[in-house]
């Protein structure tokens, strides 16, 4: 009787083991490192630093963030490896802006990934709008076509996508991500939202620091290397003069050079702004044949001091601003 004992003991197990080993594997991209658990964080791609920065405070720990644009590179000159975008199609969610970087656009079409955000909407936000007014707009025609008149830009014209440098409009950003990896990683939704109106309460308070410490300033105007300045201009009542316009690697004519030296004159600039990821040859030779100084303000496109973060870069950006504009 034992070795029937034994056989019959033996069958269901290997009925058991054969049917474990044909069953389907579950879909790519759905494991515990990709959708969160407690296997692992939730692993998300961004697409450039300052949405690797409001990714990573509404996350947490229950996320792993890779930025696709490395530190130090240029973000609009990014280009992407087939590598880079095979991890977009195994990642738990994606966060960028479109309309920024053409390679990213295109990465993501072919990917394809699960859990996409695009932020363009929540970057066009009126000023002073809350969440409940921006889920009551219809589409992002709308915003688009409130982008175009706050922004300054005439119809059919390029708009600049630095809305980061505007706090509170990067608190909007900060909040659809929140809802973006509670949709792919529902067991944390809660914790997301949280540290959503956390990092809000942070950015709303950096907003205000701006506003006091910008509001009374001799001089208003600010020359800069490239037009990235828009948003933080509107917001903040002050005026950029670029010598070039939102593409920073265009050449400014002769005739461009001569305007912004008229501008210095009339308007009493001292200093002429440079950045941190771009050549500042030109603005120095031109700062040196008008006799001014320069300094940098970051747009912060990316993070090149692996030491520092949003919050700090924005700080020494008010410290320049201040120091330059002579504001009491």
């Amino acid at each position: 009787m034992k070795p029937l004992t034994r056989l019959s003991l033996a069958v269901p197990l290997l009925s058991a083991l054969m049917l474990a080993a044909c069953a389907p594997a579950g879909p790519a991209g759905t494991g515990a490192t990709a959708a969160g658990g407690d296997a692992g964080p939730l692993k998300v791609m961004a697409s450039f630093y300052p949405l690797q920065y409001i990714t990573e405070q509404v996350g947490g720990d229950k996320v792993e963030v890779e930025s696709l644009t490395p530190p130090g590179t240029e973000p609009h000159d990014l280009e992407l490896s087939p590598a880079s975008v095979a991890s977009l199609e195994s990642a738990g969610a994606v966060v960028y802006l479109s309309g920024f970087q053409p390679a990213v656009d295109d990465a993501i079409k072919q990917a394809s990934p699960a859990h996409a955000l695009d932020v363009s909407e929540e970057a066009t936000l009126p000023a002073g709008h809350s969440e409940e007014e921006h889920a009551a707009e219809a589409g992002g025609a709308s915003a688009e076509a409130g982008h175009s008149a706050e922004a300054g830009h005439a119809e059919g014209e390029a708009h600049d996508p630095h809305f980061w440098l505007e706090p509170e409009r990067l608190a909007h950003a900060a909040q659809a991500v929140a809802g973006e990896l509670g949709k792919a990683d529902p067991g944390n939704a809660a914790a997301y939202e949280a540290n959503a109106k956390a990092l809000s309460e942070k950015l709303t308070a950096l907003d205000k620091e701006f506003s006091k410490g910008l509001a009374t300033c001799k001089t208003r105007t600010m020359v800069v290397s490239h037009e990235a300045y828009g948003y933080l201009a509107e917001k903040y009542r002050l005026k950029q003069t670029g010598i070039s316009g939102l593409d920073p690697n265009s050449e400014p004519s002769p005739a461009r050079l001569a305007e912004i030296g008229k501008v210095v004159k009339d308007e009493g600039v001292n200093t002429i702004f440079t950045e941190s990821l771009v050549n500042p040859k030109v603005a120095e030779t031109l700062a040196g044949d008008l006799k001014i100084k320069t300094a940098v303000l970051d747009p912060l496109e990316g993070l090149t001091d692996a030491s520092s973060d949003y919050e700090k870069v924005m700080h020494n950006n008010l410290t320049a601003l201040r120091t330059a504009l002579n504001c009491a």
